[in-house]
């Protein structure tokens, strides 16, 4: 019989009931139920909405850390196969928020037992995926009582090995925007394209057009990225499509390169208005801030976990993924890393299947880092 390790056990359960954003019923009771069997002399929880907050009180604090973990999932049918995929049929934990959550769990039980000088704050967020847990719960009644001086968050790299990080200082994750454009004209018989105004033939324009945005009006030594994912539109081959819709995402290393491409985005809209003679409506959806990593405190972490982490430390380059975390660290010191879990298919795909063996190294990684930091003289 397999011998497993409890939060390699408790990531297995979570990944059997993923659940979409602010939806995290179940995943919230199950979460709640281990942090109640844990000694509740030094731990505070709150909920809010799905998620939870859990302070535990240091022996003399003069500061407190912070570190979250997201909670969601994904509407993806898994195909695994393994004997705990997903129950929650057309749901998937493809992001690795169970492991994310498991190891929290694994940090927070340490410290239940071992406390810090310091405070701890852990933040168990849901809607990282959509529409975004971060921001409202950066703004809640809670955080800023228990506001942390530090937060610090992982999050899992299907490309990278077990037992490596990576990171960087400054910039680690891109501004993303998702981006909804619904275009209406007027339908009519296929035989009568003149007496009708195609909104499929304008959709098709609309995507050619909006890849000369990168291209030419982003600075080359800057980095866009805009992708239309989804095209819907008519209803059967005999008639002229009155709608179509477009759904896609927008990546920028630099929110004034964001601010170029939507300004660009609603001038090539308006050109299709008047060019296909129909009317058309922009909807940006979430938008996540920049991961900026706080420069001392990542290099500090990356000396640390060099010498006394036991990993293979990575410096890497800055990617066009996004995280709602960006949010927290624009308002709080603190610094975001990669966790390799050396999966041959990468995150969001129906095949993710993170090695568990990181789960392990990374809590022990995370409590030698807290507990230096969080005894250290000041």
């Amino acid at each position: 019989m397999e011998t497993i390790s409890p939060f390699v056990a408790i990531r297995r359960d979570l990944h059997q009931i993923p659940e979409l954003g602010f939806q995290e019923f179940k995943t919230q009771q199950y979460l709640l139920r281990y942090i109640q069997s844990l000694p509740q002399e030094r731990l505070q929880v709150r909920t809010w909405k799905t998620g939870i907050f859990v302070k535990v009180n240091g022996t003399s604090p003069r500061k407190t850390i912070g570190y979250r973990a997201d909670m969601d999932g994904l509407p993806i049918r898994e195909e695994t196969g393994l004997p705990y995929r997903s129950k929650h049929e057309g749901r998937m934990h493809a992001c690795g928020h169970d492991v994310h959550m498991s190891i929290a769990l694994g940090v927070l039980t340490h410290f239940a037992h071992h406390p810090l000088k310091d405070d701890l704050l852990f933040v168990f967020q849901p809607a990282e995926e959509g529409p975004g847990g971060a921001k409202p719960m950066l703004e809640s009644d809670i955080m800023r009582e228990w506001k942390p001086d530090i937060i610090v968050a992982l999050h899992i790299a299907p490309e990278y090995p077990v037992g490596t990080i990576a990171t960087k200082e400054g910039l680690l994750f891109a501004n993303t925007s998702e981006l909804f454009i619904d275009l209406k004209g007027k339908g009519g018989h296929a035989a009568f394209p003149h007496l009708a105004n195609d909104m499929v033939v304008a959709a098709c324009a609309l995507v050619t057009q909006l890849q000369s945005i990168v291209a030419r009006n982003v600075d080359p030594l800057d980095s866009a990225v805009i992708t239309i994912g989804k095209i819907a539109g008519g209803t059967v081959q005999n008639v002229i499509a009155e709608h179509a819709r477009l759904e896609g995402t927008i990546r920028t290393l630099s929110t004034a390169a964001m601010q170029k491409v939507k300004r660009r985005i609603e001038a090539i809209v308006h050109g299709i208005e008047v060019a296909y003679e129909c009317e058309a409506a922009i909807d940006y959806g979430a938008m996540y801030h920049e991961v900026y990593n706080d420069p001392e405190l990542t290099a500090e972490f990356m000396k640390f976990a060099e010498t006394h982490g036991g990993v293979n430390v990575i410096r890497c380059k800055e990617a066009m993924t996004g995280e709602d975390f960006g949010y927290m660290l624009a308002d709080i010191p603190g610094f975001m890393f990669w966790l390799g879990v050396a999966s041959p298919y990468g995150l969001h795909h129906a095949k993710l299947a993170p090695d568990e063996a990181a789960i392990d190294r990374a809590i022990a990684l995370l409590i030698g880092y807290f507990s230096w930091k969080g005894n250290e003289e000041v």
